[in-house]
């Protein structure tokens, strides 16, 4: 029998996506646009480098810490009234970011950002999820994921220009851009379904602390040493600064919280109660796999982002206008993978394009590795950007089709914030790893070239402390002065080294991450005329499957 033909989505719901990516590019902006900005706002406000750093690090952690609270709190909800409330609670901690008289006042305004930014990443793949079916669905994730790739890289430019004018602006322009999108929503996006229900408030709690526990690791092992203390952790009138590194004891805390949780999780699941996560959705094979290339994929890809522009400014000679423009190179090919898989998705399957995504990311970030000097052309730089762009363009976007393809739809909200939630762990791991790796690089490049120069061990290693303490930024002053001119050349040597070394390594991060697509086998194929979530029944050893839909627990009750 002939099957009917897909029906095309409507305008307003391309006009719907549109303002999904426009929230998601938020999120991901507000995430690099602080690194940039951070020395007006230090000189503004008269803060140290402890709550400075806390001022770029709230966020992030906030934001990972909730991820899989607010994907529950999507299915009980609606996916888009939490989607609208976290866009409310984004503008207005924005507004304050922005008026903040004191870096205290700020640090809160970036924690409780991280909250709204929760609220809106694993929602928007629930929204997109629902609202696409069959080929429409690959391209509105094409979209999605390419949004996060070339917001990344705008980010720094964005700051880079704002910084200019006053880092205020950082923080305020969001604001308008929120009623945009709050408008856009109501105005494209249909009401979401929602299930009855409820939130498990132990799970809730030991799932935030494990994972923000866990983000805290990720982002300040290099700092506070990974065992033992090797600068003090200050917090208003409270300091850490012997012993145990602070940085260690939260690990432990975190294995036991998230090992709570998820024996929590799988009883709850076991006795037909109401889970915060139903463990039942890691027994569906595209999901499980899925989410550990999600984790792969997460490493290789965002590890590079955060020391290029270290090269560019301090190495090249950039200005942070300058290396945030490099990166655009990076956006431009994310956006033109968005439009060509457009066209391929009628021949070429989410999982292809996956792969195709990541033997780019590899290929450009091979390049990047191999052109890496003291002089490199920016050129050559923009093309290997370019290409590395276009592969996460593909990658990003497709490898979520795929992991929420065969999921229920009323679990879709949760298995969207445990997407979000290995995504964001691994890019969390991979730039911990990778910083790790290149300032070590840097360290010891640095000193050994300086050794053999003639300059004592002792000199050596207290010349590349200076330079890696700094991240590089003292290479400008070095070189100012004939007596350390040298130094000044051989951090520069170093830091491209560094890239090279993190280029190399990121690229068989992503290699791995392309041979762990071997295990993905998704067996529904979204078509507009069969639904994803129908077809989810056929998916090999999931809860459906075995006849215990999970939606069995839940009734379903009306919209919102």
């Amino acid at each position: 029998m002939t099957e009917p033909a897909e029906t095309p989505p409507t305008a307003r719901q391309w006009l719907g996506l549109v303002a999904v990516a426009l929230g998601v590019a938020l999120i991901v902006v507000d995430l690099t646009i602080v690194n940039v900005i951070l020395a007006p706002i230090i000189e503004d406000l008269s803060i140290g480098s402890s709550e400075a750093q806390w001022i770029q690090e709230s966020y992030a952690i906030t934001f990972a810490a909730l991820l899989l609270v607010t994907g529950r709190l999507s299915d009980l909800h609606g996916a888009r009234r939490i989607f609208l409330l976290g866009l409310v609670v984004f503008g207005a901690t924005s507004l304050l970011a922005a008026l903040a008289p004191s870096g205290g006042l700020l640090i809160l305004a970036r924690f409780v950002q991280g909250v709204g930014g929760a609220m809106m990443l694993p929602t928007s793949l629930a929204l997109l999820n629902a609202t696409f079916s069959g080929r429409a669905r690959g391209q509105a994730f094409a979209v999605w994921g390419s949004t996060i790739g070339a917001a990344a890289a705008v980010g720094p430019l964005l700051g880079g220009w704002l910084a200019d004018i006053t880092w205020r602006w950082a923080f305020g322009i969001n604001i308008p851009l929120v009623a945009l999108i709050v408008w856009g929503v109501l105005r494209y996006l249909d009401v979401s379904p929602r299930t009855r229900g409820r939130i498990d408030g132990v799970g809730a709690v030991l799932s935030a602390v494990g994972l923000g526990l866990l983000s805290f690791v990720l982002i300040e092992g290099r700092t506070y040493g990974w065992l033992m203390t090797t600068k003090p952790l200050e917090v208003g009138a409270f300091s850490w600064s012997g012993g145990l590194s602070p940085v260690f004891v939260a690990l432990i805390l975190s294995v036991l919280a998230l090992g709570a949780f998820w024996r929590r999780q799988a009883v709850l699941s076991r006795a037909g109660d109401e889970p915060l996560m139903d463990v039942g959705l890691f027994s569906i094979r595209s999901f499980r796999n899925g989410n550990f290339v999600t984790l792969m994929v997460g490493l290789g890809e965002f590890g590079i982002i955060a020391v290029l522009p270290l090269w560019l400014q301090f190495a090249l000679g950039y200005s942070a206008f300058e290396a945030g423009l490099a990166l655009v190179a990076l956006a431009a090919g994310s956006f033109a993978a968005s439009g060509a898989s457009f066209p391929m998705a009628a021949t070429v399957s989410a999982l292809a394009q996956v792969r195709i995504g990541l033997v780019l990311e590899a290929a450009g970030l091979t390049m990047l590795a191999l052109i890496a000097s003291t002089d490199s052309a920016w050129w050559l730089i923009a093309i290997a950007l370019f290409v590395y762009g276009i592969g996460v363009g593909f990658a990003t976007a497709q490898v979520t089709n795929i992991v929420l393809v065969d999921v229920p739809e009323q679990s879709g909200g949760q298995a969207s914030g445990i997407q979000s939630a290995a995504r964001e762990l691994g890019s969390a791991l991979g730039i911990a790893l990778l910083t790790t790796l290149f300032f070590s690089t840097l360290a010891s490049g640095v000193t050994d070239r300086l050794t053999r120069d003639g300059l004592t061990a002792d000199e050596a290693e207290r010349i590349g402390g200076v330079v890696t303490d700094s991240a590089g930024s003292v290479i400008g002053s070095l070189a100012a002065q004939p007596r350390t001119a040298s130094a000044a050349e051989a951090a520069r040597e170093a830091m491209a080294v560094g890239v090279q070394v993190t280029g190399y390594v990121c690229a068989g991060l992503l290699l791995l991450a392309l041979a762990a697509t071997l295990f993905m086998s998704p067996k529904a194929r979204t078509s507009a005329h069969t639904s994803p979530r129908a077809e989810a029944g056929t998916a090999d050893a999931g809860p459906e499957a075995r006849g215990t839909d999970l939606g069995e627990r839940t009734a379903a009750r009306p919209p919102e």
